[in-house]
This record gives C-alpha cells, structure tokens and sequence, in this order.
C-alpha cells in the first residue's frame, strides 16, 4: 500500500533549462544547440549532480574549449537564469498529496546550486525530507541513491511513489522496488493519482 509521496524536481515541479540562459545569447537555435550537445552537455553537467564543484567541471571545460570561456563560465555564472518557474499544476497536486501523505524530495542536483532553488520557491517548505544529489555523491538511476534514501528517512520501497520525467530514473526506482510514475505533465500526472486513488 502506497503512503509516502516521492518527487524528483526538475522538470516535474520546477521549469528548469539551459536554453533559458543561451537562447537570448546565441539568438540561433542551431548554434545553441549544438553547444549543448557538443559542450555544455547534460553528462558534464551531471558530474556536478553528482558532486564535483562547479569551479572544476567550469575549469575542465574551459582547458579543453578554451574558445568557448565566456559561453562555459555563463553556465553557472547565470545559472539562476535557467531556473524559469515552478510547474503550477504539480504543485498543486504536490500540497494535495501532502494533505494526505508524507511526501519527499529525490533530485538530481549540483549542492552548490540547490540552495538558490531553495530560496526562491516556497513549496519546498512543504517536504517532510529532501535528499540532493549533489550532497550525497550519487546521483540517478544508480540504485545506491535509491537505498540511501530509503536509510536515510527510515522508509519502505513498498510503501513509496517516486515520479520522476526521467525514464531512466523511473525504471531504476522501480526496479529497486519502488511504485513509480513517469511524468509527462501534470494533467497526466493527475490522472495516473485518481486512477491510484492517492487523490
């Protein structure tokens, strides 16, 4: 039986991109997309999640693309700027679980930059815990998060929920033993928690 509430947070209640950031800077689609994909990329930015200080994963890019040192430094220099809103929707459905449930936070993030997002959005005021990447040196899908997660607020994966956008994250959780949902938006989401009658 379900009775705790897992979220990840990127892209599930918080709108965060890089393109929020370079789009107005490169003005061509093209070109910033190739930098994501060839620079600035998701892998490199997930050693961060992971743990590596952002003055190193900075400094690492900018020895092997010492032309593109404006564009690299941007990316946590302005890092705030890729963080656009909350996901009104889930959050609504995120104080509507928490009327009913525990509910926690699993997300992949550098600990250097979670704090801002912290600050800035009240809705984390709400989770009975959260547990940053970032902080614990591990990151998803690898199911060593997933344990340290469960040890570290004394939970059970039969009774948990993890919804996550990430489908890589979805099934590693849900091979752990977790219940999972693979969130694609909240009108989706709510109808996958009606059909649990979690709401």
């Amino acid at each position: 039986m379900i009775h705790t509430i897992i979220f990840d947070f990127g892209g599930v209640l918080v709108d965060w991109n890089p393109r929020y950031l370079y789009s107005d800077y490169f003005q061509d689609d093209q070109k910033m997309e190739w930098f994501l994909e060839n620079i600035c990329t998701d892998e490199w930015n997930l050693e961060q999640d992971r743990g590596r200080s952002l003055k190193e994963g900075t400094q690492i890019l900018v020895e092997k693309f010492p032309e593109f040192q404006k564009e690299i430094e941007m990316y946590y220099g302005q890092w705030e700027t890729m963080l656009k809103d909350s996901i009104p929707g889930t959050v609504e459905i995120l104080y509507e679980l928490k009327s009913k449930f525990p509910v926690f936070g699993l997300t992949n993030w550098s600990a250097e930059t979670f704090p801002i997002a912290l600050k800035r959005f009240n809705f984390f005021q709400v989770f009975n815990g959260i547990l940053v990447s970032g902080e614990e040196k591990l990151i998803k899908p690898d199911s060593k998060i997933f344990e340290r997660m469960m040890d570290k607020f004394q939970l059970n994966p039969e009774n948990c929920l993890f919804i996550d956008d990430n489908l890589k994250n979805v099934e590693a959780s849900r091979a752990f033993g977790l219940h999972t949902l693979h969130f694609k938006n909240p009108e989706e989401l709510r109808k996958d928690l009606v059909q649990l009658k979690l709401i």
